[in-house]
C-alpha cells in the first residue's frame, strides 16, 4: 500500500520549494527523468479494469525499468477521515522487454509521459518521497527527446510513503504533518481533488529565496 497526496506549483516558485525541502529534509535532491508508459488491459482479461505503469529511469547510466500496479483506493468512514489517499500498490524491477510481454498479455498503450524534475527521499515519521516534476507528452511514440510540456508554467508535486494495513494510519499522519510545512507554497490533497495554486506562494517564495532556506527543521 501507499499513502499519497498531490498538488501543483508554478514553475517560477520551484526553486523556493527546493530550498524549503532542502531545509526540512537535510538531504540532497536526486535528479528525476522518468519515461512513464501507461498500459490498460483488454476487456477479454476480465470485467475489472486493470492499469499498469512501466517506468524507465533515464537518469541511470543504463536505463532501468520498473513495473507499477496501482489498485483501488481505500474506502469507507476511515478513508474519509484522513487527508491523504491510501491505495494498494505493487511495484517490481523488470527487464527492458517488459513492454513486449504486457502487449502479448493483451495490455494496450493508453498514454505515455516524460517526467523531468527532482526528488527528495527521507525519513520523517515514515519513509517519505517528494517528487517535483514537469509533465511532458510525446508527439511521437516513445520520442522522449521531442516531449513538450502538458501544462507549461506548472509543475506537479507528489508526496508518497509506503504503508501497510497495520500502519497506514500512522503513515498518513506523518505525511499530513509533513505537508503542513509546505502549505505557504502549495496545497496538497488527494489525487483527483483540484485545489489550484496558493495565493501566498509568491510572497513565501520571496521570503525563502532571501533567507536561503534557513536552518534544517
Amino acid at each position: 500500500m501507499e499513502c499519497v497526496v498531490q498538488g501543483i506549483i508554478e514553475t517560477q516558485h520551484v526553486e523556493a520549494l527546493e530550498i524549503l525541502l532542502q531545509g526540512i529534509c537535510g538531504v540532497h535532491r536526486d535528479r528525476l527523468r522518468v519515461h512513464e508508459i501507461c498500459l490498460k488491459n483488454n476487456p477479454n482479461l476480465g470485467n475489472v479494469a486493470s492499469e499498469v505503469r512501466l517506468l524507465c529511469d533515464l537518469e541511470q547510466p543504463e536505463p532501468t525499468w520498473t513495473v507499477k500496479h496501482l489498485g483501488g483506493a481505500m474506502r469507507g468512514a476511515g478513508a474519509e477521515q484522513i487527508s491523504v489517499l491510501v491505495r494498494s500498490m505493487v511495484e517490481s524491477k523488470v527487464s527492458k522487454n517488459a513492454l513486449r510481454l504486457f502487449n502479448a498479455l493483451g495490455y494496450k498503450l493508453d498514454h505515455e509521459l516524460l517526467r523531468v524534475g527532482f526528488a527528495f527521499h527521507f525519513q520523517r515519521g515514515a519513509q517519505i518521497t517528494v517528487t517535483v516534476s514537469s509533465v511532458n507528452k510525446m508527439l511521437k511514440l516513445h520520442a522522449t527527446d521531442e516531449a513538450v510540456p502538458v501544462t507549461p508554467g506548472i509543475q506537479l508535486v507528489e508526496v508518497t510513503a509506503p504503508a501497510s494495513s497495520e500502519n497506514y494510519t500512522e503513515v498518513a499522519s506523518a505525511v499530513s504533518s509533513f505537508c503542513e510545512y509546505l502549505a505557504p507554497l502549495l496545497h496538497l490533497s488527494k489525487p483527483g481533488v483540484s485545489t489550484g495554486v496558493v495565493p501566498t506562494a509568491a510572497a513565501a517564495a520571496v521570503s525563502l529565496m532571501s533567507d536561503g532556506g534557513g536552518t534544517t527543521l
